[in-house]
């Protein structure tokens, strides 16, 4: 539920405060709600900002919103697969790179969508607003806190001079990039030293564009005149971004004139579009050092900011909630020691990085703007589109270390695609459910269990799910054979599956099951200690 009204009683308590309650702010409060948590969600704004920021997202985060009952292609009014190349070409045009975007990703959905953010989160605040655990207030500002062995309490004040307090056993800060929630943390942050002006112009279209052949939908201009970004921006809409040459000023570059004189030589004028946003970025690259202090944490751009050149920023923002949505969920309800939110800073500034790299070496490729390293540049690169050099469609590194086994699998996404469990016949997500898997190989494996393990697993509401060639009660048949092939690339009979689709770890035979299990046990149920 929401509310702002006066019924509200001024001392609030709850399992987990969030601060902020943009995407991934929604998105804790919906994965912790759905989980029976009781969640209150401290906003700033009184209404949910109305513009556009993100446009992106990948095959991985489709996953996330099926997990909560959005899937993709239930919602093709707001979202829109990509099925084309993403394309860099040089300042004639020409290709320079092909990154193939065409197909799906390893986690069932396309590699890429494009997405109109207010109507998104709309779909996401929804649900929020059905689970009677969650109390969203907005308008209200968090101002300070205090910590003791037991809890947290926020003091938050509305624009109207009210003061109420929240006090829980958590407290997240997904504030964005000026997070209050840090600075009460006091975080140092790794920063790559990467500082790029670009404007950034989101248009709602009037009709489809003519003169002008955007094919494919998404690409990059390497042109060192005038380096330039062109994307969809969901059903309707397209992005423009325009980087700020040496001789210009970020306030020049803000102006709406200048917006509509950079768009002009691409056919779009105010006839053919609105201009629904228009502002100067500074693109960032840097991490948090630190993301958990006792019961304080962050996530989102409150840990993490990058360049969005590789389509990064927000979907690395929703990975940090379901990585810390299961744990805590295992910590709240005494199911696991609280030293397991220690590995939630490791795991994702890792993983993060990877991204943060990635797109700062995208970005230097793009915004080269002097005309004879642009000219090696595109020479370069013409060479090894000729050779055949693919590039991948994004990364798909490691989790740090943390809860996880350091195996073959640990750490690394896990895959999803079709199975079929004799009642119905669809994602693996879908037809098995949510929560932790251990998938096993061989029906047969399911006998090696001990009562422990399977105690464990039960516990943790994990379940045990098996291939075969006949469907049943905890059985499915792979019915593309994905699961069969990325077995035998992991050299695995089973994979253990966390909550937030990451493997905990693999065996490679029924001895190494029982090794497997004994050291999640041991990982879960470890002594509690001063978290840092």
């Amino acid at each position: 539920m929401t509310g702002t009204d006066e019924a509200v009683a001024e001392q609030l308590h709850a399992d987990v405060v969030v601060i902020g309650y943009g995407p991934v702010g929604r998105l804790l409060a919906l994965l912790l709600g759905r989980r029976g948590k009781r969640v209150v969600v401290i906003e700033r704004r009184p209404r949910a900002y109305p513009l556009p920021r993100a446009v992106h997202f990948d095959d991985e985060v489709g996953r996330i919103f099926q997990s909560v009952g959005v899937p993709p292609d239930s919602v093709t009014d707001v979202v829109s697969p990509y099925k084309e190349f993403y394309e860099w070409r040089s300042a004639d045009r020409r290709p320079l790179l092909r990154m193939d975007w065409r197909g799906l990703g390893p986690s069932g959905w396309h590699v890429s969508h494009f997405f109109y953010q207010p109507a998104l989160e709309a779909l996401l605040d929804a649900r929020v607003e059905l689970l009677e655990s969650v109390t969203v207030l907005p308008g209200w500002e968090a101002v300070t806190h205090t910590e003791n062995a037991e809890a947290v309490t926020v003091e938050a004040r509305s624009a109207t001079g009210e003061r109420r307090t929240v006090t829980a056993r958590y407290v997240i800060g997904a504030d964005g990039a000026n997070s209050l929630v840090r600075s009460w943390i006091g975080s140092t942050a790794t920063d790559l030293g990467y500082f790029h002006d670009w404007l950034v112009v989101d248009l709602l279209m009037h009709a489809p564009l003519e003169g002008f052949d955007f094919s494919p939908a998404a690409w990059q201009l390497c042109d060192p005149r005038r380096p330039t970004t062109l994307v969809p921006g969901g059903p309707g809409r397209r992005r423009f971004e325009f980087m700020r040459l040496p001789d210009e000023t970020a306030d020049e570059l803000g102006n709406e004139e200048t917006a509509w004189r950079l768009l002009e030589p691409w056919g779009i004028t105010p006839q053919s579009a609105k201009l629904e946003r228009h502002t100067v970025y500074t693109f960032q690259a840097r991490w948090c050092d630190t993301w958990r202090e006792g019961r304080l944490l962050l996530a989102g751009d409150a840990a993490h900011l990058m360049p969005p050149f590789a389509g990064q920023g927000m979907c690395s923002g929703l990975r940090d909630a379901v990585n810390l949505a299961w744990k805590l969920e295992l910590v709240l309800d005494g199911r696991a020691g609280d030293d397991i939110l220690d590995s939630y800073g490791p795991e994702r500034a890792e993983h993060v990085r990877h991204f943060i790299q990635a797109s700062m070496e995208l970005g230097e490729v793009i915004c080269l703007a002097d005309p004879d390293a642009a000219a090696e540049r595109d020479t370069a690169m013409r060479a090894d589109l000729a050779a055949g050099v693919e590039q991948p469609p994004r990364p798909l590194p490691r989790l740090g270390a943390g809860l996880r086994r350091d195996d073959a699998g640990g750490g690394l996404l896990s895959v999803q695609a079709e199975v079929d469990d004799g009642a119905r016949r669809g994602l693996f997500d879908d037809v098995v459910g949510p929560g932790g898997v251990l998938l096993l190989a061989d029906p047969g494996l399911r006998e090696r269990l001990r009562p422990q393990d399977t105690a464990l697993l039960a516990g943790l509401g994990w379940k045990v799910v098996a291939l075969d060639t006949e469907p049943g009660t905890g059985r499915v048949v792979d019915t593309t054979g994905s699961y069969a092939e990325w077995l035998a690339q992991l050299g695995a009979v089973a994979v253990l599956i966390r909550p937030d689709f990451y493997v905990y770890g693999t065996a490679a035979d029924a001895e190494d099951l029982t090794t497997l299990l004994h050291h999640l046990g041991a990982a879960l149920h470890a002594p509690t200690s001063a978290a840092r």
